[in-house]
This record gives C-alpha cells, structure tokens and sequence, in this order.
C-alpha cells in the first residue's frame, strides 16, 4: 500500500494551479500505528522530517524499536514518534512549524466524530499544504468486503475491527471541507479509489471510491493563514 500512498500524494502536489515542490517536506502522520508509513515517508530524499504520533502507547514503542534498526532514521529529526493525538499536540504557532503533508491513513472510519477531529488537524497544515488520507465508503460492496469477507468468513482481522456505520463517503469528505473556508479551492480537492487485485496487490482505480477503500486530499489555500 505505501507504493500507492507515496504516488498519490505526489499526484496531489502536482495539481495546478498550485502545484507545490516536493522537496524539504514536513510530514505529520496522525494514527501512525507501527510506523509503516513514517518510516517510508522518512526514507525519501526530498522529506526534511516526519513526526509520527499515536494515542497508544504500545504501538509507539514497537515502532520505535522497529526504526533502530535502520541508522538513517536515527539521524536527529529524521523521525520523531510521540504517543499523543492531535489534541495533545501545541498548534503552531509559526509558518515554519506546520507541516507540508498531514497524513490520516486508515483512520477516520475508526473515529467516533470525524468532523471535530479533522478540525484537530487543520491548524497544523501550512499554506499550500496538503491532508492526505485514506479511508472506505460506507457502501454495500464495503460491507460485504470489510464485514463479511474480511471479519466473517476469511479472518483477515478480528471481528469488530470495522463499524460500517463510521465508513465515511467521498461526498461527505468534500462537504466537511467546501465548508472550510481557505480549504480545496481552485480544484484543491483530489479523489481516486483503490482495489486489492489478488497476485497484484493493491491498485488505483479511477471511481473506486464509490466502491470501497479511497484516497482523498485537500489542499490548503496558498494565500490562507
């Protein structure tokens, strides 16, 4: 999955009219869990540093041990994980202290109220920048995937790791953030779908998100504050 994550965030930066340089940039990854994607995003030559938060304490640990393993990351400021929310975070206070990227993969569909959380989320974002998540819709082809497959009948993950009742639609992310004011104006917003292709692994698919597991992306406005 980080392959496409990675693809899809370039492909938010290269949006016009604002494209942004990817180089130098500040990533905060939200719900971090084991590090799989902080680690990743801090590996790349053009990321100056990732700071990985997550409420569990346990979670922090494993990836903190896990990244001792690569000297790279150990470079000071590389990777900084902290068990903590966003709500736990002081907001910046200066332009140079927020983030080009704010990452939320696979989080929201877990949250109880995504709308006041996402609010979390929205001062740490510097003008120009980008929230870039990952989530499912709340559809029929979800529930058969997430609840009966993957819960019930295979055992993917453990039953009740998913409430299709959280899933939250395409639609619905594009009103939360219209509503904004400063957020994906000027064509800031981008959504593409993605499928698991047994023996493929895991595909972008254009109108995918009407389906199941997407990508979503907003742009804040450049001349925003």
């Amino acid at each position: 999955m980080n392959p496409l994550r990675h693809d899809f965030i370039s492909s938010c930066h290269a949006l016009k009219p604002h494209s942004s340089p990817q180089r130098n940039l500040r990533y905060l990854d939200v719900g971090c869990g084991g590090g799989i994607f902080a680690e990743s995003a801090a590996r790349l030559p053009d990321t100056a540093t990732v700071t990985a938060i997550d409420p569990s304490a346990d979670v922090i640990e494993v990836a903190r041990q896990h990244a001792r393993r690569d000297p790279l990351l150990q470079e000071p400021g590389r990777l900084t994980y902290l068990n903590k929310g966003t709500e736990d975070l002081e907001v910046p206070g200066q332009l140079e202290e927020q983030y080009d990227v704010v990452t939320l993969f696979e989080v929201i569909e877990h949250i109880n109220t995504p709308a006041p959380f996402l609010k979390t989320c929205l001062p740490f974002v510097k003008p120009g920048g980008w929230i870039i998540l990952s989530t499912i819709a709340r559809t029929w082809t979800s529930w058969l995937a997430t609840k009966v497959v993957a819960e019930d009948v295979v055992g993917l993950v453990p039953k009740g790791t998913h409430a299709w009742s959280k899933y939250i639609n395409a639609d619905e992310l594009e009103k939360f953030f219209g509503a904004q004011r400063g957020w994906g104006i000027n064509g800031g917003m981008k959504t593409m779908g993605c499928f698991y292709v047994p023996g493929l692994g895991w595909r972008m698919v254009a109108g995918g998100e009407q389906w199941g597991n997407y990508f979503f992306g907003v742009r804040k406005d450049p001349e925003s504050r």
